[in-house]
């Protein structure tokens, strides 16, 4: 019987192709906008394009660095928790957090590039989860996030 070449697998090639989709809509979400539009608040929370975007990178780095690595978030230079990755500071511009995010995409592929589907990530505090697990939660991730960023992007531009 053929053995299953996990790093290859037709599924682990559908899960990049569309967490790449989901990536780059989340870039695009600040093309053409001013500093003050992607920072623009219009819901109570602290959600704004550009922070959603500094939140991906964030969720990019729990996953692809974290828990791969298990190295803590204050050595990988990220906040302890999820709604701290939406602050956005002085220095925080579109040019700032698109780079970020594409350095921390391009990290997530190459740490992922290593491992097996059913592979297990010890570092998330969650406990050891497979890399399939984790790909499928990265893609419920960003496509929320996506749906938000639609949302928001059509109000800035509408007004």
């Amino acid at each position: 019987m053929p053995t299953l070449d996990v790093l290859n697998h037709p599924f682990r090639e559908q899960f990049e192709v569309f967490l790449d989709e989901h990536r780059r809509v989340l870039a695009e979400c600040l093309e053409g906008l001013t500093e003050e539009q992607a920072r623009r608040s219009l819901v109570p929370s602290r959600t704004t394009l550009l922070g959603l975007v500094k939140h991906v990178t964030f969720v990019e780095k729990v996953w692809f660095d974290e828990a791969v690595t298990c190295r803590p978030r204050a050595e990988i230079g990220i906040p302890d928790t999820p709604d701290e990755s939406f602050i956005l500071d002085d220095g925080d511009t579109i040019a700032s957090v698109l780079q970020a995010h594409r350095e921390a995409c391009e990290a997530s592929r190459k740490a992922a590039s290593k491992l097996g589907l059913d592979d297990l990530l010890h570092g998330n505090r969650r406990g050891p989860l497979p890399l399939r697990w984790v790909y499928l939660h990265m893609l419920r991730e960003l496509a929320q996030h996506g749906g938000h960023a639609d949302i928001l992007r059509e109000q800035i531009l509408s007004a």
